[in-house]
């Protein structure tokens, strides 16, 4: 079996009165996000119950490309944009796909 795509959840709450900055802040780093060759997708999910809550799933398509990833002038302008506006250190889990097979992504 061939290695797996890396995906990533990202576990974020925002303090209230940053909720429209932060999601601005993080559709242009996923806009940009996607265009990188390692990422086979790069969704943002905001929570039904609770807006201040929001996911990242990231699909990496090689081990590298992680790291690769927190090198790029749009992650470090989000890193830097967002720490302030976080309620709580923001957490993360890894997992590897097994469906759709990674062609399917």
């Amino acid at each position: 079996m061939s290695h797996s795509l890396l995906v990533v959840h990202v576990q974020i709450h925002v303090k209230p009165e940053h909720v429209d900055a932060f999601h601005q802040a993080t559709l242009a780093n996923a806009r940009e996000s996607v265009k990188e060759p390692g990422i086979a997708r790069f969704d943002v999910m905001q929570d039904a119950e609770d807006p201040t809550r929001f996911v990242l799933v990231e699909a990496y398509r090689t081990p590298q490309a992680p790291a690769a990833h927190k090198e790029t002038a749009h992650y470090l302008t989000w890193r830097d944009t967002v720490a302030p506006m976080m309620a709580e250190p923001r957490t993360s889990r890894k997992f590897v796909n097994r469906f759709p097979d990674d062609a399917g992504w």
